[in-house]
This record gives C-alpha cells, structure tokens and sequence, in this order.
C-alpha cells in the first residue's frame, strides 16, 4: 500500500464471477473481453476502482483461462491483496486451489469471497473446507449490498496485515 492506494487483484476461474464483482463495486468499470460460443469471457483485464475509508482502492481483475497465466503474473506485479473468486455453486477446482496454496506461500494477503450463494446449488460449507483459516465472505456478485461490505471488512482487516 502505497500513498492512500491498494492495489487488489481479483482471481479465480473461468465463470466465477470476477468480472461481476468488479462491475459491481464500480458500476464505471473497464472490461476487455473476446465473445465466444459460450459467451463473453474475459482475454486481458476488468479494472475498477473505489474508495474505502479515505483509501484509493483499484481493483483489477484477471482472466480465468489458466491459458493466460502470463497476463496473470503481469497483473499481479506490485499487488497490495488478492481476492480470490469462488465459485460455491460447484467443487472448488484444482487451478483455484493452486491458486489459494501459492498466494500463502507468498505470504500475500488474500480473501475468499463465496460467489452465487443465492443459487440453490450452492454450497458454501464445502467450500470453506477447501479454504480452512481464509478471510471468507459469502457473497452474491450481482449485488453490491454484499460485494461491497464484503470488500470493505477484506480492507479493513488489510490495516493489520500490511
């Protein structure tokens, strides 16, 4: 963190719900994407920005493809916090768990934010089982009534970490 600002870096996999996420802390937020048969998805970044107690939060998301690791490592150069998107509607996959065990061995300060805990499928307890001793918030990415208090407790508990 850096002169009031906090770089945060949103992972996670293809359909977590990163781009969601984003769209909804800052409803202004950029979005590169490539349209596909399965929809849109994104090929380079989301970025979006806030602002949390006086502090100027940018926030950067990443694609889920683990083709495009190269961007990854590129967006995550000078990261403050990481946000890790699951996908709690499914079995938290190989790549996200990967993703999870390298952000502790970097000693890089991270949450999990629970996404489409509205959906029946849903199965938050197994996911915090996959996550044991994580920042964990159940969210809804659609709905900014619990992205963003989410995101705000995450940066608040930053003021210890970093």
């Amino acid at each position: 963190m850096a002169g009031g600002k906090l770089k945060i870096v949103i992972f996670g996999a293809y359909n977590a719900g990163k781009s969601t996420f984003i769209q909804s802390i800052d409803p202004n937020a950029r979005h590169v994407e490539a349209h596909t048969s399965n929809g849109d998805t994104t090929v380079a970044l989301d970025y979006g920005r806030a602002e949390i107690h006086a502090l100027d939060i940018h926030l950067f998301g990443t694609p889920g493809q683990e083709r495009f690791e190269f961007v990854r490592q590129i967006i995550s150069r000078g990261m403050d916090a990481a946000v890790l998107m699951v996908d709690c509607s499914v079995q938290p996959d190989e790549f996200t768990l990967h993703l999870y065990e390298t952000f502790i061995m970097q000693g890089i300060p991270v949450a999990v934010m629970l996404n489409k805990c509205d959906l029946s499928s849903a199965c938050p307890a197994t996911a915090c089982a996959a996550f044991r001793n994580a920042k964990i918030f159940e969210i809804c990415a659609h709905d900014s009534g619990r992205t963003m208090p989410a995101l705000t407790a995450f940066v608040e508990s930053l003021a210890t970490d970093l």
